[in-house]
């Protein structure tokens, strides 16, 4: 699908589909008004007729209006107009859209960026219906035997009356069309089968992500782990045939004496629990328990095309949690790469012990700051469902900045505490800490265990366990939270 910009009257426009909005109680729009005018009056006469209220998210398609260009004028319903927002742009974008693909339109020409979204410029709108569009689009369907057929919508043209904002409009797009990529990326890799999508498939596509858009990338192997002294991740692998990679990449887009940002990405690409396995009931959603890693690759898929002036490295430590005779026990005690000793309670608390050695890893970055991202655990769900990711960090700085891309890219989060009284749930017996602190506060004792091996730095926690993918009749990966930390990067290097 193709994006561009367009300035032109709604009704001069010879294409497949112009859409354009009602608000409740059958009040125009801007463009809806203008295209009643050139009718002299037919598309509130159809109106008229009652088959359409301007309620969110209905569609009505027109054909052939008189002295209208298009083959085809598509009507939104916005709601009411006092209470249209962001939430409500965002709906009316993905009715627009889905209502586009059954036409059978070749292109459309949107007049949504006329729209009124309180504290959001032409650039966010125009931003938020790419991403629409390309979600709208997207399908997973490369090992199915037969294909779907491809969207006829090849074209969308996100259109104004005037040239005001024209170059705003311009920027929101090409950021949209990053972001849509890298999210199609993140949701490619992560509704793969785990025997496809192994961890040495998850490197080679690091590497193949670097040959595409000139990243730097390095593969660590076992051996180099076993010399680095990663004991905390190696415990993870040892019940699985896959051997364990973690992927080093780096963009570089300013000076290399500039601090990078550092992104790390849980890569478990099955997890069965281990020992302490899971349940058979949608033991299959385990295969996303690698979004993390897969959002880190899509996050730099989106920044490298965008090139914004800042330096930026993304970690992905990714194996297999597989039960086996060689596999870790509950009550195995390891040493982590920052030589803290960890028992292991449970073995099904294994994301956060790769992560535990790619955080001591980004140490030598010497990064500004460091954001990990995992779908790490269940009490997360429990605590937020499946509307905003949980944030945690060190640094009520950093933690500001990454509310603000959140509420900016509409892909939301909300901060739990990382209070020192929780890390009395973790204490052991036998070794420096254990790898859980049992039921209560689940969410938020992980985040504390993470926090001991991210002193030395400014450090957040996402865990998108209940946004990293959907399940039921749409399961499959979301592609977030691509462009919360796209906009994360973006602002941090426009704030330089």
């Amino acid at each position: 699908m193709e994006f561009s910009t367009k300035t032109a009257a709604p009704e001069r426009l010879s294409s497949a589909c112009v859409v354009a909005g009602v608000f409740e109680s059958r009040k125009l729009s801007p463009s809806a008004d203008a295209l009643d005018k050139a009718t002299r009056g037919q598309v509130r006469e159809l109106l008229a007729s009652g088959d359409m209220e301007g309620k969110p998210g209905s569609t009505r398609v027109l054909y052939r209006l008189r002295n209208i260009a298009a083959e085809r004028v598509l009507l939104v319903g916005l709601g009411r107009e006092k209470d249209f927002g962001e939430k409500q742009y965002r709906d009316c974008a993905r009715a627009a859209f889905a209502a586009l693909l059954e036409t059978g339109a070749r292109d459309a020409h949107l007049y949504f960026a006329e729209l009124p979204v309180s504290r959001r410029d032409a650039a966010w709108k125009a931003r938020q219906l790419a991403l629409a569009a390309a979600d709208a689009a997207y399908r997973f369907d490369r090992l199915k035997s037969t294909k779907s057929e491809a969207a006829r919508l090849a074209n969308v043209a996100i259109c104004a009356s005037s040239k005001k904002d024209a170059e705003s409009r311009e920027r929101g797009l090409r950021e949209g069309r990053a972001i849509a990529a890298g999210m199609a990326l993140t949701r490619d890799l992560g509704n793969l089968p785990a025997n496809v999508c192994t961890p040495t498939y998850l490197a080679e596509a690091a590497l193949k992500l670097g040959r595409e858009w000139k990243l730097a990338v390095e593969i660590l192997e076992q051996r180099d782990m076993e010399k680095l002294g990663m004991g905390s991740l190696l415990s993870v692998s040892k019940g699985s045939r896959q051997p364990p990679k973690l992927a080093v990449l780096r963009y570089s887009g300013t000076s290399r004496r500039e601090r990078p940002i550092v992104l790390v990405g849980k890569g478990i690409t099955f997890d069965t629990g281990g020992i302490s396995i899971k349940p058979s009931a949608e033991m299959d959603e385990m295969k996303f328990d690698m979004c993390g890693a897969a959002s880190v690759l899509g996050t730099l898929r989106a920044i490298a095309e965008l090139e914004p002036k800042l330096n930026v490295v993304g970690l992905v430590p990714t194996c297999e949690n597989m039960p086996g005779g060689a596999a870790s026990k509950p009550g195995d005690i390891v040493t982590s790469m920052s030589g803290q000793t960890i028992e292991i309670l449970n073995t099904d608390a294994e994301g956060r012990l790769i992560l535990a050695d790619a955080l001591t890893y980004a140490e030598r970055f010497e990064p500004q700051a460091v954001i990990d991202v995992a779908t790490l655990t269940g009490a997360c769900v429990i605590a937020l469902g499946h509307v905003c990711s949980g944030l945690f960090s060190n640094k009520d700085a950093l933690a500001g900045e990454v509310l603000a891309a959140a509420a900016e890219s509409w892909d939301r989060v909300w901060q739990l505490p990382l209070w020192d009284d929780y890390q009395e749930q973790l204490k052991s017996n036998f070794a420096d800490f254990a790898n859980i602190g049992g039921r209560a506060a689940g969410s938020v004792t992980a985040a504390c265990f993470l926090s001991r091996f991210a002193k030395k730095y400014d450090w957040a926690h996402l865990d998108i366990a209940g946004t990293a993918w959907r399940s039921g009749k749409e399961k499959g990966a979301t592609g977030r939270p691509v462009p919360l930390l796209t906009t994360f990067l973006l602002n941090r290097a426009a704030r330089k």
